[in-house]
């Protein structure tokens, strides 16, 4: 879409609108995963806000270290297993709620026309403002006015090319967004070139020696450009190039080197250096549909109203991909992704961990998006010292226990609370890992950084599982399901069903992993004593695995379900009976307050249970709500309330899951495939045997499936209910039929060598 023109190769590789962002929420969105930009494409008043991964505000946050607890466990855990349904209520409940430094913008660079053009009847004509996703250029044209922004991975810098003839406008660098504290310290400077300018900010936290520069070089192709105001104004230019770039740092700015360190190329040897980074990542994995040409033409923001449409389904899978990727790179997604055009970001547009950030790069490995998995992995990586912090504070144990939110600086816990007591939520670090886990699956490789840390997580869980109950079963005490409670009963409980998903898969992982350590046997004996999940009269898996504790079944999160996903320690094939009861718990399951990304959790664990219906009735549920901006970003709440990515990012998962699934020695062809998509293509989807998928499937209920091995591999194939194998080229043995009447093939892969799948009505 160079320039704004094209509609992307295959027709939804990208999005445009007729008309200019009025709010920063409908401003396009481009990243390489340390910068952002947000573009609003307004011909009169040209405005860029400029996002950086590292942008937090101080808030005191980031000195806070988790107490010391751990001499209070003791009785705590005597007091529950006796009984007393409150008596987590005051662990730690002393500490104050501390939230996370707030993520917040950086400026806007805006160029303003002076004298403004004249406006026309009915508004802004042959207007047109588009996204490709396939280069990340966002384009605006108007009459003889063209703008083309892009975030370069090459380079490292916000790139801004306008063209006009005789171009006067004032630039500036504008750091008065919403929000912003009134007590900022601000600093300016301005330095004529003899090509155009250098203009640069300095922006100072309150109570703090940190602050922020952004620096922007200014190069003006014709005309004059002078000092006036705040910033410069160009007068007679043709053209306009801006390259912005953010630092956060202590101390003053250095401007002479964030200036000299900005790079010399024009505008298309920028592009050109970057296309090939983003192209290649973004191009891996793609999803066309048999859609209306007619509607493949329509701007996002009418064909959002579409809601029952395929194209649109098609369209948002390719913005949450570009979305995603644009998002990742030192750092995985914020709830906000990369952006915001607020310094006031609801939940401080934190990382948070029990749920969004999971769902957020569900799709990673899958999708084959490695970038994202090691932006995951950077984040975990680097707070490993500060789970290793919480563990010892809170728990008096070794290992490592992870926060529910952070920054992206500190991962000490910080947020205590009687009601939704953050602090005992021990699971995380497994849960947290868990993508790494599936990205070492797809790539055959396994960082000796994940293997160290799941033995971390075996550590903590050898120090922590030290109560039993008289059957000789261990008891998960102190419990927390995010972000639930038993209906009769506190938060902290006993043997959360989440909790010993997770105690369960990293023991035995860890020991898998690491066969040779002292401590491996120990693992599996204390993974084997953990208590089984638990049925309920209602048939359904309870959420806690404790006799007399009652289930609150409307709730936005879904965490008891993890052991089906994104685990698959609970599956139609291998436990058929507990698949039955985690459907019945999920048809119990209500969407409380209709989060985005209750919906999408909901999809994916209903496609894992071959549930097509309910998954597409749960991804419905967000393309009925009115959830996406024109930018095709999402919000956290119905009737786009509250900007948030995962409703955004976590829509390709969902849609996968539906069509192909994967997991150590299997493949599932089509499990829950929606009505919405009756034909289409799917292709570069990564399982976790090293082998790639390429899937299409007809409205007549035929699919052809090829499979791309990496390594050698035998797997089970499974497909889904209304479709059966007709042939496995290549297969030991033919298909036969298991006691649920599911065609099984085993299925040897060899490197290098394609399979072919055919698949027909059954």
């Amino acid at each position: 879409m160079s320039g704004g023109g094209r509609a992307g190769a295959r027709g939804c590789d990208g999005t445009w609108e007729p008309r200019p962002a009025e709010r920063w929420e409908d401003a396009f969105l481009s990243g390489n995963g340390r910068h952002g930009a947000m573009v609003y494409g307004d011909p009169v008043d040209d405005r860029v806000i400029v996002n950086h991964h590292a942008l937090v505000r101080p808030n005191g946050s980031e000195h806070t270290r988790p107490p010391l607890l751990a001499d209070g466990l003791g009785s705590l855990q005597d007091a529950l297993l006796a009984g007393d349904i409150t008596a987590a209520e005051e662990f730690g409940a002393g500490n104050p709620l501390v939230w996370v430094q707030p993520f917040h913008p950086a400026f806007q660079t805006r160029i303003r026309r002076a004298p403004a053009p004249v406006a026309r009847p009915g508004g802004v004509t042959r207007y047109r403002r588009t996204v490709d996703f396939t280069t990340g250029e966002i384009g605006a044209s108007h009459e003889d006015w063209r703008s083309r922004v892009f975030v370069s991975r090459a380079d490292d810098v916000v790139v801004q090319y306008v063209t006009c003839f005789g171009l006067t406008a004032d630039l500036t660098l504008d750091h008065a967004l919403p929000g912003a504290p009134p007590n900022l310290a601000i600093s300016r400077s301005t330095v004529l070139t003899s090509d155009g300018a250098r203009l640069a900010l300095h922006v100072g936290y309150p109570d703090s020696d940190l602050g922020y520069t952004g620096v922007t070089a200014v190069r003006a192709d014709g005309g004059t450009v002078t000092v006036s105001g705040e910033g410069i104004r160009i007068a007679g230019a043709r053209s306009l190039l801006l390259l912005t770039r953010v630092r956060r740092h202590a101390g003053g700015p250095d401007l002479a080197g964030d200036w000299a360190a900005l790079p010399r190329a024009d505008f298309d040897a920028l592009l050109a250096r970057h296309q090939p980074l983003h192209r290649t990542a973004y191009e891996r994995a793609t999803l066309t549909l048999h859609t209306d040409p007619e509607e493949r033409a329509l701007p996002g923001s009418e064909l959002v109203r579409r809601t029952g449409s395929p194209t649109l389904l098609e369209r948002l899978f390719a913005a949450g991909r570009y979305h995603l990727l644009s998002a990742s790179g030192v750092l995985p997604p914020r709830l906000t992704g990369l952006w915001t055009g607020d310094w006031d970001t609801a939940w401080s547009g934190a990382f948070t961990t029990n749920a969004n950030l999971n769902l957020q790069i569900a799709s990673a490995a899958a999708t084959a998006l490695p970038e994202v998995s090691e932006a995951h992995a950077s984040l975990v990586y680097g707070q490993l010292a500060d789970w290793r912090d919480n563990a010892r504070a809170i728990f008096g144990a070794r290992g490592i226990v992870a926060p529910s939110h952070t920054d992206g600086e500190s991962g000490h816990t910080r947020h205590f609370q009687r009601a939704y007591p953050l602090h005992l939520w021990t699971a995380g670090a497994h849960w947290l890992l868990q993508p790494l886990l599936e990205h070492a699956g797809a790539c055959g490789v396994t960082d000796p950084r994940l293997a160290g840390a799941l033995i971390e997580v075996a550590d903590f869980y050898t120090d922590f599982l030290t109560r039993s109950t008289p059957d000789g079963a261990l008891a998960f005490v102190p419990s927390y399901s995010p972000e639930n409670r038993p209906a009769n009963a506190s938060w902290g409980t006993v043997n959360a069903t989440m909790d010993l998903a997770a105690a369960r898969h990293a023991l035995t992982t860890a020991a898998e992993l690491s066969p040779g350590h002292p401590d491996a046997a120990r693992w599996r004996t204390l993974a084997d004593r953990l208590p089984p999940y638990l049925v309920n009269e209602d048939g359904a898996l309870t959420e806690w695995a404790w006799p007399g504790l009652r289930e609150t079944y409307d709730h936005r999160h879904l965490s008891h379900l993890y052991p089906v996903w994104p685990l698959t320690a609970i599956n139609p094939y291998d436990t058929p009976e507990l698949a039955v009861a985690a459907h019945r718990a999920l048809e119990l399951r209500g969407s409380e307050n209709d989060s985005a990304h209750g919906h999408l959790h909901h999809a994916l664990v209903a496609a894992r249970l071959r549930d097509g219906a309910r998954a597409a009735g749960a991804l419905n549920a967000v393309l009925t709500g009115d959830f996406f901006h024109d930018s095709l970003m999402s919000s956290h709440y119905p009737s786009r309330d509250v900007y948030n990515a995962d409703a955004a990012h976590a829509l390709p998962a969902a849609v996968v899951e539906m069509l192909v699934q994967s997991a150590p020695g299997r493949l599932v062809l089509l499990p829950a495939p929606p009505a919405a998509l009756p034909a289409g293509e799917l292709r570069g989807v990564q399982t976790w045997f090293g082998a790639g998928v390429d899937l299409t499937w007809s409205g007549d209920g035929h699919a052809t499936a090829v499979l791309h091995p990496t390594r050698d591999a035998r797997i089970d194939v499974r497909t889904g209910d209304g479709f059966a194998l007709d042939g496995t080229p290549g297969a030991e043995a033919a298909p036969t039929e298991n006691s649920a009447g599911t065609p099984v093939a085993l299925l040897d892969l060899t490197a290098g060598v394609d399979r072919v799948l055919t698949l027909g009505p059954r």
